[in-house]
């Protein structure tokens, strides 16, 4: 049963497309992830979906409400994790909790125990009456984790819920993150431009470039799209006819003075390719990763940058938009 469908939705800002007719579905509790590198149209199709920002054209239904004609009701169905901090610094965390709850309307009751469930989950019991200045990084990203949680949404959007931690945080914080489909019963949906983090979480990965998508299926499946591991070899004057025959090497090209190959078991054929090559001064065998994918459909690669524009960035551009 599919928890959101979008329809050929499509964002335009005067002459520039943020998303092109975007359509696909996303299941009832699917760990599903966007992956693509900055400016593909991530944010904004999660800004669209949260209602927070108003589609050109083309539709978007979340747990059956219209984005569009039934924002209220989209907002009662979901949680999100923005990218940029968004509790009050000069509160401790219950008191961000508590004031979550009361914004949503929530039983005294019903709030205290989400309350208590949430830290628990989150693993900040312990610290509920600190303020939450006095938070490092991870703790105050899985306290805004706990707040999507609040009020038991269908579905969780997390846009690079990761960015700017640690390597330690960012594993403890997907620790919390990769459970909450399984505790909480809910549908989560990330953006990322980290690639580790969809291969390694997202059941399917929708990869976008320029507002559209260019490959939509499992990690693992997408990875074998390329038919092989990836081998970087950097040569002097490498035989490219002779390499090019050899049954096993599918593709070959060159990258910025580097021979790039994928080869089919390159465990087995190393050598071979290797002495065809001829001098060699450098050699890097890897598998395939969602980056190749992208490459082999865009001829670019996914760039390790900062993501596109920031939550409150495109939320101003949305309230200038509405006025």
């Amino acid at each position: 049963m599919a928890i959101i469908e979008i329809d050929h939705l499509t964002k335009r800002y005067d002459e520039f497309l943020a998303v092109d007719g975007l359509t696909l579905q996303v299941e009832q509790g699917e760990f599903f992830g966007l992956l693509g590198p900055n400016g593909a149209g991530k944010t904004t199709t999660l800004l669209m979906l949260t209602t927070l920002l108003k589609p050109s054209s083309g539709t978007a239904r979340v747990k059956g409400f219209d984005v569009v004609r039934q924002p209220a009701q989209v907002r009662r169905s979901i949680g999100i994790v923005f990218q940029d901090p968004s509790s009050d610094d000069t509160l401790t965390g219950y008191e961000n909790l508590k004031l979550h709850g009361l914004l949503y309307g929530m039983p005294a009751g019903l709030r205290e125990r989400r309350i208590r469930e949430v830290l628990e989950l989150v693993d900040l019991t312990d610290r509920k009456d600190d303020i939450v200045k006095q938070y490092s990084g991870g703790m105050r990203r899985r306290l805004e984790l706990a707040r999507g949680l609040m009020h038991h949404p269908g579905v969780l959007f997390l846009d690079e819920p990761t960015l700017g931690l640690d390597p330690q945080s960012r594993a403890h914080i997907w620790r919390y993150i990769s459970g909450l489909s399984r505790e909480e019963g809910i549908s989560l949906v990330i953006t990322t431009h980290y690639m580790d983090e969809v291969e390694q979480l997202c059941g399917r990965v929708a990869i976008m470039d320029e507002g559209r998508i260019v490959a939509l299926d499992a990690p693992a499946s997408l990875k074998r799209i390329i038919g092989g591991d990836v081998v970087m070899i950097r040569a002097a004057a490498p035989d490219l006819t002779a390499v090019q025959r050899l049954p096993f090497v599918t593709k070959v090209e060159t990258r910025s003075g580097i021979l790039c190959l994928t080869v089919t078991d390159a465990s087995q054929h190393l050598a071979e390719v290797l002495r065809v090559v001829g001098s060699v001064e450098s050699v890097e065998v890897r598998a395939a990763t969602l980056n190749d994918v992208f490459l082999h459909f865009t001829g670019r690669e996914i760039r390790e940058t900062a993501p596109e524009g920031g939550w409150a960035e495109r939320s101003m551009r949305y309230r200038s938009e509405t006025k």
